[in-house]
């Protein structure tokens, strides 16, 4: 990874519209290559696709590249990523495979500005103090392409508090009945770009906010045939399933 002796400043991420986005990395449970795994991203590397993950928080406030707030669907193992030290965590392999719960800094070292990361944050209200800030500081030095997005608006406060130099993307789903929420969140945080969700990605939010000019893209693209309705709609697709 390359190493800076001042923080890089990261502004921007017209970066995502170039190409589409692996979901959760270019993972294969067929070929033990899970969800979320370095194995993934490495996959994902090698077939030239931007990297979407996702992040949690351990117990000792580290951050992990984990989807679920529970241990067993991926490590077969209970218990909560919150209630988990780091040590522990990298300590539980996913699935069949020989890889372990990564933490940020061990994906940033494998891809190492070889493909975008799009990184969303998974909020757990009340138990978030400093998780953006976390997040942050293991970006500091990190040279490639990224941004951080959320379903959460706690973390998208937060981020435009204590990390503005971070690109900060809005992840929402939801028909009509949420413009507004989605339009006052979009505002308050001046969101660089959006991912909706493919089953209503034509909604007024979501095409008013494309008229922008900034970057749109769809979660989760899952089949080949779903490809011309994010074609249409947005920039680019997050998929998984399959090669885009």
């Amino acid at each position: 990874m390359a190493s800076h002796d001042t923080a890089v400043t990261l502004t921007d991420c017209k970066w995502v519209k170039n190409g589409p986005i692996a979901h959760r990395a270019l993972h294969d449970p067929s070929k033990n290559i899970y969800e979320n795994s370095l194995s993934a991203a490495k996959s994902a590397v090698e077939h030239g696709y931007a990297i979407e993950v996702d992040l949690q928080f351990s117990k000792d406030r580290v951050p992990m590249v984990f989807h679920d707030f529970n241990l067993e669907r991926m490590t077969g193992h209970e218990g909560k990523v919150r209630e988990t030290d780091m040590a522990e965590l990298k300590s539980l392999k996913l699935g069949n495979s020989e890889d372990f719960i990564p933490t940020l800094k061990d994906l940033l070292n494998l891809v190492d500005g070889k493909s975008g990361l799009v990184l969303e944050l998974k909020g757990m209200p009340g138990d978030d103090e400093g998780f953006v800030a976390a997040v942050a500081k293991d970006l500091e030095n990190y040279s490639g392409d990224v941004c951080i997005m959320s379903f959460y608006h706690h973390l998208l406060r937060d981020a435009r508090q204590y990390a503005p130099h971070l690109p900060l993307g809005l992840t929402a789903e939801g028909d009509e009945k949420f413009h507004q929420q989605h339009l006052k969140i979009a505002n308050e945080c001046d969101v660089e770009f959006v991912s909706y969700q493919l089953e209503n990605l034509d909604c007024v939010f979501a095409q008013n906010f494309r008229k922008t000019g900034k970057p749109l893209i769809c979660w989760t693209v899952k089949h080949e045939e779903d490809l011309a309705r994010s074609n249409l709609f947005a920039d680019q697709p997050t998929f998984e399933g399959f090669l885009a």
